[in-house]
């Protein structure tokens, strides 16, 4: 098992009644997390919260500010820099507990080598075999992610590295490089449970694995 050590730009103040309060750079944000079963240990702590996503019971949810937040910030995380903001399905674009991923790939990635990563989302593994001389293709189906995917590659000085950026459904795209004859020496896979393809196809984890 790999655990994510400390991150210096990210921490979790209190977890509890399925939410979590957790610092990105100094900002407080206060999110669902539906594995969260127990109450909050701090519950002084969730008063100093910048803003909390409630969910709507209609579907989806919102954002509540209680402070004139930034459109975006910045956090580094394994020595690559991201850019975060608060969206409209309660994520941030960063999932940090994949640092320690992150740093594994970076260990066991060769100049050089082809890489493929897959449900790309907003480029962490892409930076980080980037980072260690890797070729990489990264495919997402959202296009607004994959430019966000971008202009973090340049927010952490790798926009001249060999990234080639798809948007696509994966499954299609793979099924088009398995005819190609194309080879890769490392693919990375985070699909979601469920999502949506760039022409409507559902994804569902469970069917399509």
């Amino acid at each position: 098992m790999l655990i994510t050590q400390e991150i210096k730009d990210y921490k979790i103040y209190d977890t509890g009644d399925g939410m979590k309060l957790e610092s990105w750079a100094g900002v407080m944000l206060a999110r669902p997390d539906p594995q969260v079963v127990w109450k909050k240990q701090f519950p002084e702590k969730w008063k100093k919260a910048d803003a909390i996503y409630h969910r709507s019971s209609e579907g989806g949810g919102k954002w509540n500010f209680y402070k004139k937040l930034p459109e975006r910030w910045e956090v580094e995380i394994e020595g690559l820099r991201f850019y975060v903001r608060p969206t409209g399905f309660k994520h941030t674009g960063l999932f940090p507990e994949q640092a320690c991923n992150w740093k594994f790939i970076k260990e066991h990635t060769e100049p050089g080598d082809q890489v493929l990563n897959l449900f790309a989302y907003t480029g962490g593994a892409t930076l980080a075999a980037a980072s260690a001389g890797a070729s990489v293709t990264h495919v997402d189906a959202s296009k607004g992610i994959v430019t966000w995917a971008k202009e973090n590659a340049a927010l952490s000085g790798l926009a001249d590295r060999p990234i080639r950026y798809i948007v696509d459904d994966c499954l299609k795209f793979v099924r088009r490089e398995q005819r190609r004859g194309r080879m890769y020496e490392g693919i990375i896979m985070d699909p979601p449970s469920y999502g949506r393809g760039t022409n409507g196809e559902i994804w569902k984890l469970e069917d399509a694995l």
